[in-house]
């Protein structure tokens, strides 16, 4: 009860301010958080402890880190408890210059790192077919993962390549752009299409957001030099952490 109190301080208030408790409990934890008194990855007083040292329900104090949780203060791990979130660190990426992800990273002194998904082959669907040029019996690599940087999920990526650039997708261990260059067929242009989107629970849980927490979407379809279609990505970054940058010239006719 009394790291409660020393993290924590008190939820003692003038009896007439309406401020509802939960609120009230939750500007007490992000002054601590702000104050260094709980530190990211440090995890936060149990429930019980937190309702028994300021006299409120647990559905208080639920309510509380709920909302935490939500503003991407707080990240909740089943069985585990609930801990401070690392905060990002927010990353800016070029439009006009085609890099991959393991070499945005690189060049910004920060590690990239993976969480394989999804490493599978199987027929085009028609989407993908439309998109590569592909015909309904021709198949592709599928590589989905969950992208890292200093440890902090980034991004969730899918990456589909027709099989004749990319016959066996576990040969990719860290940057498919690598993979694709020592094989001959590295892009050498692509079209963006950014929109914002809004995360589900399962794509949130990944990112350690919360559901619904804003994303910037990304569909990027890769061409050879001789104008062949060879990879096409559909990407969700987290909207807290990436800035797309562009550099805009005025040209006069």
């Amino acid at each position: 009860m009394s790291r409660v109190a020393d993290i924590l301080g008190s939820l003692a208030l003038p009896p007439y301010d309406p401020t509802p408790l939960y609120l009230r409990l939750q500007e007490q934890i992000k002054s601590a958080i702000d104050a260094g008194k709980l530190k990211p990855l440090e995890a936060l007083p149990g429930e019980r402890d937190i309702a028994e040292s300021f006299n409120v329900s647990r559905v208080t104090v639920r309510k509380a880190i709920s909302g935490l949780v939500e503003q991407g203060l707080l990240t909740q791990r089943q069985g585990s408890g609930t801990f401070v979130a690392v905060p990002p660190q927010r990353v800016e990426q070029p439009l006009s210059r085609l890099t991959s992800f393991t070499e945005d990273m690189r060049l910004r002194g920060l590690e990239a790192s993976v969480v394989w998904l999804g490493r599978t082959v199987s027929l085009a669907s028609p989407q993908e077919a439309m998109r590569l040029s592909l015909s309904p019996n021709d198949t592709v690599a599928r590589l989905r993962r969950l992208r890292f940087a200093n440890k902090v999920p980034m991004a969730i990526e899918c990456a589909t390549v027709p099989t004749r650039f990319l016959p066996d997708p576990t040969v990719v261990e860290a940057s498919l752009y690598d993979v694709l260059e020592a094989r001959g067929c590295l892009p050498v242009r692509a079209l963006q299409r950014l929109h914002a989107a809004n995360l589900n629970t399962e794509d949130a849980g990944m990112l350690e957001v919360a559901p619904g927490a804003a994303a910037l979407a990304i569909d990027r379809l890769s061409y050879l030099e001789n104008g062949t279609p060879v990879e096409f990505t559909q990407s969700f970054y987290r909207g807290d952490a990436y800035d797309f940058v562009a550099e805009l010239n005025l040209r006069r006719e």
